[in-house]
């Protein structure tokens, strides 16, 4: 291996050996050594050798397959100031890289590899090849990504793998070239979208397994797998260019002070001033900012803990709370959006026609409100579908004719007009100040003022509802959103000490009511300027100006009035606009979750921004059959309670998702409390209740509503939200605090490790233990998966993942844990070591029976045997089930249903489709006709699926065993399936004690509180069994004799440690009348039992090393052969019963 192969020789021609041969290849001596099998290549550098191994590159099927490496390798010329070398000569064979070592010379190495792509990213092509011409700008250095499908993760969506190879920086900073890739933010994206694009690091497999074995198939870590939505969306967005995305300023803080700046400042706050005066208006909007401010930070927190989408409100609770709280706001959150549309244009139309005036009048009041109404939002729907760049050059517009009505009025107020005191405005004075410091409510209440000004407070979620519009969300709506609630608080403070600073709360708008000589006694604050209004209180009604009587107060008082109009329009058409923007967006994000079936229509979008353009004409639709009701005031707290109900849950999702203390809770917006958002979604339930409280009812009626429909539906959907990670949390600690208390008998539950293989390879055995362990205890189901070849511990965990999934789809209430080992017995003695968490462990080890003992290798009936004396070691209970039929329906279900895989050899088998056949056998005949037993067995193997009829469940407690003989059969009488069942009891007795045993028992049973419809007791348990019967046993252990008496000593002994199942003539004879018992008891459950649902009987028990194994299974085989289905049972003698409180 001499190093001595020069750069120019290493990129010159094709290279001088085929992928046939495993070669060491030497430039200057010529020699090839071949090994045969699969090829690898060496390639020497100026400072070292690097081996790459590759399979036969024309044994590989054409395309990307999940076997195949990712990766090929070519060598990269970096020839000093030689720009016109762009494509590198050497060969391109798919191989799995090896870590290069360049040694530590001076000189940087001058050949590297470049790492692509194993497959064409179009498909067509099998690898890449050798004169393929490389992208433009390889030979510099830079980081390169190559593009492939990865069908099998992502169905089709392009990713990139990182090119770890072509950039210099890992030989300056480790000294060697390698494949392990440096942190990188691209290697944590979900999608392509918007943000950039989505690399794959290499896998551990790539990394660590031997070269001679394939890599794993690439997939997603936990909760990255995307949804079709997702990856629908990702792909859009990745093809769109020129998207329009908006700042902080235009996207965020102009929609907030917009849609917060409402009809309602110029036209309810100067009222609400007359009624709850100057101090009590501060604190309404105090109040009502307190609710908005909490709010507005949970928003911000919500929001800067991850890379937020489009969706609003609705993204922001459904990633945090889950789809169920998510869906259900979502839906009436895009409802109460498109329906407030209809609020604010009537409130703009109501303008309109007001200042139209009675000539200008089309039809009659109510029906013009209607036409200026459809006109506007058909105005409104085409600035918006013309684009979000018209949208908010729009809502510029609108905010600039809106701040300049409200400074408008404030210059207004310092401009004091001899013909304006009248009506009651006489500039700032500190006696009107003071007079209208306290509250005059007439008619009305300090909650029923503020009910009515909070929805003005409404709309802070304006930007965060277009959030995938917004080029930074995680800056834009914190910034925008709290400096919003900011300056619109000042501002709604400000209006309200101006107005009740300069104007007075009645005026009769007559300049004739001046003060005369004999009314010196006027206490009034506009006595002091001569006026006197004293007229208002004595007559109510008569004055129609002042704080309390004139909704047109900052017309009166601006500058100029009809600035105050145009404010008026302006506050109305923006929140219109905002609205009818913010429904649609929200919908779509709705509807591409799928969390509704049946609206998937409306989540496609058009253009460049993925307009909802469907979305549009649904809210114009909602919004214009509003438009024409016209009568808007018993829908308006509804509308209000639904933003309530948002606010509510935003704030309950940062305290739920603190309260989890999940790792994955991290924002960067650190100024929220949990407790603080507690209290935000506490007070935001409290005032849905004072501004409507059959409103607040009916918006909790609704949410419910929704919550459980979800909730029943379950939407196939992960997006670790908080629920799961509270779930996660009080799992935990409860286990923790259950194990630092004891075990009670009266607490006693069956926790079974059930050894059904694939759970769906037995469905008698794992139907009829979820029967009794569903809801009351633990159920595992136990595989052992022994073999000679090497375990594939990443297929363990899919399967384990994949069986998992499919009990929680048939709502079996298990867990799946497989094992590797080398032999079954091994196996399950890990399992009853480990299996378990805490006092979540099982007790009871359920097996089927061996019904095939005599036909494979007796070795198997030892390790059967064994397992169930290493339960009773390990102080567990045994169950074993018995079918006559058979338990195992892969049998033959696999050779008739499933294709065979064959990989390198090995035959993959999987079991899979058991459960798809076995569910709706009876719908659907089978392809290939099934022989009288199989049919049998398919049959015996859905009994315990259905209801069991009128019938009896036989319990044979011969043995005491603690009581799971009776606790079982208690449990499953208690289920729905066998309720109509009786358990009838039998127990052995003495022919002249067989009254008073009967009594004892019952006398047992009933301060047990199990309920019994009869009890037998059998005398004649000891009687001999027939002689055919005992025949028949001879000639079935027979063949498992070791017959000693027949053979020497020594050779007798050679057979016994060689073969340890054989029965000896001495433990035959030794153990003659337990043989016979076990006969007998055959022909008595024969005789009683024979028409039982289920037969539930004591387990004999072999001691162990005195008792062979092939002598007890034909103890087992004996008393349970020909009878209805048998469990047979033993406890482990402690007891699990108790009559004591």
């Amino acid at each position: 291996k001499k190093k001595t192969r020069s750069r120019e020789a290493l990129h010159s021609g094709s290279p001088p050996f085929s992928d046939a041969d495993c070669s060491v290849y030497n430039t200057s001596e010529g020699i090839f050594g071949s090994l045969g099998g699969a090829a690898a290549r060496s390639t020497t550098f100026p400072s070292g050798e690097i081996w790459i191994y590759s399979p036969d590159a024309g044994q590989r099927p054409a395309g990307p397959t999940p076997s195949q490496s990712r990766f090929q390798v070519d060598l990269v010329a970096e020839a000093a100031g030689a720009t016109e070398d762009k494509s590198p000569n050497s060969d391109a064979t798919p191989a799995t890289p090896q870590d290069a070592d360049p040694g530590t010379g001076g000189e940087e190495a001058k050949g590297r590899f470049r790492v692509v792509n194993f497959a064409d990213p179009s498909g067509s092509g099998s690898a890449a090849s050798p004169e393929a011409a490389p992208a433009e700008g390889l030979q510099n250095g830079d980081t390169v990504m190559s593009e492939t499908s990865l069908h099998s993760s992502t169905g089709g969506q392009h990713h990139y793998h990182y090119d770890t190879h072509t950039n210099t920086y890992y030989l300056r900073t480790f000294g060697h070239n390698t494949i392990d890739a440096v942190p990188n933010i691209d290697f944590y994206r979900q999608t392509a979208a918007p943000l950039g694009e989505k690399l794959i690091r290499p896998t551990l497999s790539e990394l660590h397994d031997e070269l001679d074995k394939e890599p794993f198939e690439d997939g997603f870590a936990n909760g990255d797998e995307l949804t079709p939505a997702e990856e629908a969306a990702a792909k859009e967005a990745a093809e769109s260019k020129g998207v329009v995305k908006f700042g902080w300023i235009k996207g965020v803080l102009v929609r907030c002070m917009l849609n917060i700046w409402g009809v309602m400042l110029f036209i309810r706050m100067s009222w609400i001033v007359g009624q709850a005066g100057i101090v009590l208006s501060c604190v309404i909007v105090a109040m009502a900012t307190v609710v908005t401010t909490i709010t507005g930070l949970s928003t911000s927190a919500i929001a800067t803990n991850g890379f937020v989408r489009g969706g609003g409100a609705y993204y922001l609770i459904s990633r945090s709370l889950g789809p169920e709280f998510g869906g259900s706001i979502g839906l009436i959150f895009a409802f109460a959006n498109a329906v407030a549309v209809a609020m604010y244009v009537v409130g703009f139309a109501e303008t309109v026609v007001e200042l139209l005036g009675v000539d200008a009048i089309m039809t009659d009041q109510i029906n013009d409100i209607r036409i200026v109404g459809t006109i506007t939002v058909i105005v409104l729907l085409g600035i918006s579908v013309a684009g979000m760049e018209w949208e908010a050059k729009a809502q510029i517009f609108l905010l600039v004719v809106l701040i300049t009505a409200i400074v408008n009025f404030f210059i207004g107020t310092f401009i004091p007009s001899k013909s304006k005191e009248s009506v009651g405005f006489f500039g700032y004075d500190g006696a009107i100040m003071w007079e209208n410091m306290g509250p005059d409510f007439r008619g009305e209440s300090f909650f029923s003022v503020f009910a009515i000004f909070f929805p003005a407070a409404t709309g802070i979620l304006a930007g965060a509802n277009i959030s995938g519009d917004l080029a930074d969300p995680q800056l834009a709506i914190p910034r925008g959103t709290l400096l919003a609630i900011l300056i619109t608080g000042i501002v709604y403070l400000g209006v309200a000490i101006s107005t009740g600073s300069c104007i007075v709360r009645d005026a009769t708008g007559n300049v004739n009511d001046t003060l005369s000589a004999q009314f010196m006694n006027c206490t009034d604050a506009a006595c002091k300027f001569g006026y006197d209004f004293s007229a208002c209180k004595s007559e109510k009604g008569s004055c129609k100006y002042g704080l309390h009587n004139d909704f047109q107060v900052m017309s009166l008082v601006s500058g100029f009035g009809p600035i105050i109009s145009a404010g008026i329009f302006s506050a109305t058409l923006s929140s219109a606009l905002a609205s009818l923007v913010s429904a649609p967006k929200v919908f779509q994000a709705l509807c591409k979750d799928n969390i509704y079936p049946g609206l998937g229509m409306f989540a496609k979008g058009y253009g460049k921004n993925n307009e909802p353009l469907r979305g549009y004409i649904l809210t114009f639709g909602i919004a214009l059959a509003f438009i024409l009701i016209a009568e808007l005031n018993t829908i308006a707290p509804i509308i209000s309670n639904f933003f309530l109900a948002s606010y509510a849950l935003i704030n309950f999702s940062v305290f739920h998702a603190s309260l989890a203390n999940s790792p994955g809770w991290r924002p960067s917006f650190i100024y929220y409390n949990m407790w603080v958002s507690l209290a935000g979604a506490i007070l935001c339930c409290v005032v849905m209740f004072v501004i409507n409280w059959w409103a607040a009812l009916l918006t909790n009626v609704i949410v419910l509503g929704l919550y459980i429909y979800v909730s029943y539906k379950k939407p196939d959907v992960n997006w670790g939200s908080s629920t799961q990670a509270l779930t996660y949390h009080q799992a935990l600690t409860h286990t923790l605090h259950l194990s630092g208390v004891e075990d009670h008998i009266k607490n006693f539950r069956p926790q079974c490790l059930v050894m059904t293989g694939y759970p769906n390879s037995r469905p008698a055995l794992l139907d009829l233990v979820h029967s009794f362990t569903k809801n009351v205890g633990l159920m595992i189901c136990g595989h052992v998966r022994a073999g000679y070849r090497r375990p594939n511990f990443k297929d363990l965990a899919t399967d384990q993942s994949r069986y998992q999934r499919w009990l929680l789809k048939n709502e079996t209430k298990a867990f799946y844990t497989p094992v590797f080992s080398e032999d079954m017995r091994q196996g399950t003695q890990y399992l009853l070591q480990a299996a378990g968490l805490g006092r979540l462990k099982p007790n009871t080890l359920v097996l089927g029976f061996k019904n095939d003992w005599r036909d494979g290798d007796m070795m198997n009936v030892e390790t059967y045997i064994s397992m169930i004396h290493d339960a009773f070691d390990f102080q567990f209970g045994a169950v074993i089930l018995r079918l006559k039929e058979g338990l195992d329906v892969c049998t033959f279900i696999l050779p008739i249903y499933l294709n065979v895989f064959f990989s390198g050899g090995v035959v993959c088998v999987w079991c899979a489709v058991v459960h798809v056949y076995v569910h709706f056998a009876d719908k659907r005949s089978p392809t290939v006709p099934l022989n009288v037993s199989d049919q049998r067995l398919l049959e015996a193997s859905q009994q315990f699926q259905r209801k069991q009829g009128k019938g009896t469940v036989d319990v044979w407690w011969l043995f005491d065993d603690g009581g799971l003989t009776l606790l079982i059969p208690y449990l499953l009488t208690n289920k729905k399936r066998w309720k109509d069942c009786k358990i009838r009891v039998f127990i052995g007795g003495k022919i002249n004690r067989i009254d008073h045993d009967r009594r004892a028992m019952a006398t047992l049973l009933s301060k047990f509180r199990i309920d019994f419809s009869d009890i037998t007791v059998l005398g004649d348990i000891n009687t001999k069994p027939k002689k055919e019967h005992m025949v028949a046993f001879e000639e079935m252990i027979e063949p498992y004799r070791l017959k000693e008496d027949d053979m020497e000593q020594e050779a007798a002994e050679r057979l016994k440690n060689s073969e340890p199942w054989r029965i000896t003539d001495n433990e035959l004879e030794l153990y003659r009348a337990k043989t016979n018992r076990q006969i007998r008891l055959n022909e008595l459950l024969k005789e009683h039992s024979s028409t039982a649902n289920l037969i539930v009987m004591s387990l004999p028990l072999a001691r162990k090393g005195a008792v062979s194994s092939a002598l007890y299974m034909a103890w087992l085989e004996a008393l349970s052969k020909d009878l209805p289905p048998i469990l047979l049972v033993r406890g482990n003698h402690q007891s699990v019963l108790t009559f004591y409180s």
